[in-house]
């Protein structure tokens, strides 16, 4: 069985493949100061309770975008599990695709590996949106190459970062309302981030599409993939969404990995 690890700024996920087959999939709080022994008892408890040894993992990979998370999360694959893990990003490591950036290693290891997972299971052109803790586009075209992206502070950073610095405001649910306009202070900070996200979305898609298109590079329609918790609760009122897919990351790191050993 393969441990993938994806360590964002808000979670880290901890998944089990058994083949091409999500076993579990588990998370917890993103701390920098979390060592290999925490991250084993946590994770063996919830291992225990589906029945996975640690004997059962035969490998690991690691894609982070929190550089002081990597040596703890190694540390733990060498010594509890047995195994060295890859790493998304080093260059050892084979992505099978071109990033076509001046610098590529300012990409996030989490956007390379959802270009990856994208461009496999459902080919490019392609914009994928990631309502993670930054909302981002990222673009890849009809060979599965990484093209580019946007970065925009993400939906739920947004709600915190408005009660943070407005005294009166109150901390809201990210949900739709039933109208654009409020009629309280709840449901307008409610319509403003929603709709607000999604005029976000719907502008940023049509720029792109327009953008792309005008190079030259697309000769076919650029499908609508979007990923994170939040996706779901868009995709209804964002006709541009063609695809949902929340196992999206898990699924790159398994691909990755199999491109590798």
């Amino acid at each position: 069985m393969l441990l993938a690890i994806d360590a964002g700024n808000t979670n880290i996920v901890f998944a089990i493949h058994d083949g091409e087959i999500l076993r579990h999939k588990w998370r917890i709080s993103s701390s920098s100061s979390r060592t290999a022994d925490e991250y084993m008892v946590w994770l063996t408890q919830l291992m225990k309770l589906e029945n996975i040894s640690p004997d059962h993992i035969s490998g690991a990979i690691i894609a982070t975008v929190v550089p002081q998370a990597l040596f703890p999360l190694q540390l733990l694959c060498r010594r509890y599990f047995g195994c060295t893990a890859l790493v998304v990003g080093e260059e050892n490591v084979d992505l099978g695709l071109a990033v076509k950036l001046d610098n590529p290693k300012e990409v996030g290891a989490d956007r390379l590996v959802n270009a990856v997972a994208a461009q496999k299971k459902y080919g490019g052109p392609m914009i994928i949106i990631d309502f993670g803790t930054a909302t981002t586009f990222d673009i890849i075209d009809a060979n599965g190459d990484y093209c580019g992206g946007i970065i925009s502070p993400g939906v739920n950073l947004s709600v915190e970062a408005l009660h943070m610095a407005a005294a009166k405001l109150p901390r809201v649910a990210v949900e739709r309302p039933d109208q654009v306009i409020g009629t309280g202070t709840v449901s307008a900070i409610q319509s403003g981030i929603f709709w607000g996200y999604v005029g976000l979305v719907e502008g940023m898609v049509s720029r792109i599409r327009q953008e792309f298109s005008g190079e030259g590079a697309a000769k076919q329609p650029m499908k609508i993939l979007a990923t994170g918790g939040l996706a779901p609760l868009f995709k209804g009122e964002v006709d541009e969404i063609d695809i949902v897919d929340q196992e999206l990351t898990t699924y790159g790191l398994f691909e990755i990995y199999s491109r590798n050993i």
